[in-house]
């Protein structure tokens, strides 16, 4: 596999972290460098991860993610979904200055954006791919485009902070609904 196929299967895996990034950067007015890193570490960090333990699980594992895969992906986006929809229309705080970026927000964020990595990295297992240099490369990427994002975000955030994060909201949301029905209708 090339260079450029990688960097276009990096881009392709990167977009939901890139679209979650943009619902985080809503929760601030000003970005830090912290929320910069912290977004690029998590998001790029697990789909950087996810590849290698799919290409390591293998064939066995395949069937068992395969199978689930859609189901732990709606969940979880719906549930962030959910509650930027939910916090779009609290009367709290018109605009939160430090929004939450602990490990217990950034996890099931970071793992819902790269559950198809997970089944990269196990189509990679045949077909010979150098995991290191796919794993660098849609890392990367994915730190890139979600640093890219926080920025995005936090530059509508404030001024269309409610409006905003309710859109980034019921993206996710349908976000999982489309990787859900892709996958049972690809059933039938």
């Amino acid at each position: 596999m090339s260079f450029v196929e990688l960097l276009i299967i990096a881009v392709g895996l990167a977009m939901d972290a890139f679209a979650v990034a943009i619902g985080k950067g809503l929760s601030v007015c000003r970005v830090r460098p912290r929320h910069i890193i912290t977004t690029g570490v998590w998001f790029g960090g697990f789909q950087a991860l996810m590849p290698l333990v799919g290409w390591a699980l293998g064939v066995s594992f395949a069937t068992t993610v395969k199978s689930v895969d859609h189901w732990i992906a709606f969940v979880l986006l719906g549930l962030i979904g959910a509650n930027m929809i939910r916090e779009s229309v609290s009367k709290d705080e018109e605009c939160n200055h430090d929004g939450d970026f602990s490990p217990r927000a950034m996890l099931p964020m970071a793992v819902a954006t790269s559950i198809d990595a997970l089944a990269v990295g196990v189509s990679f297992a045949f077909l010979g791919v150098n995991m290191w240099q796919a794993a660098a490369i849609i890392g990367i990427v994915t730190f890139a485009l979600s640093a890219a994002g926080v920025r995005l975000g936090c530059s509508l955030g404030c001024r269309f902070k409610h409006r905003a994060e309710m859109a980034g909201g019921v993206i996710l949301v349908l976000m999982g609904i489309k990787i859900l029905v892709e996958h049972l209708t690809q059933a039938c």
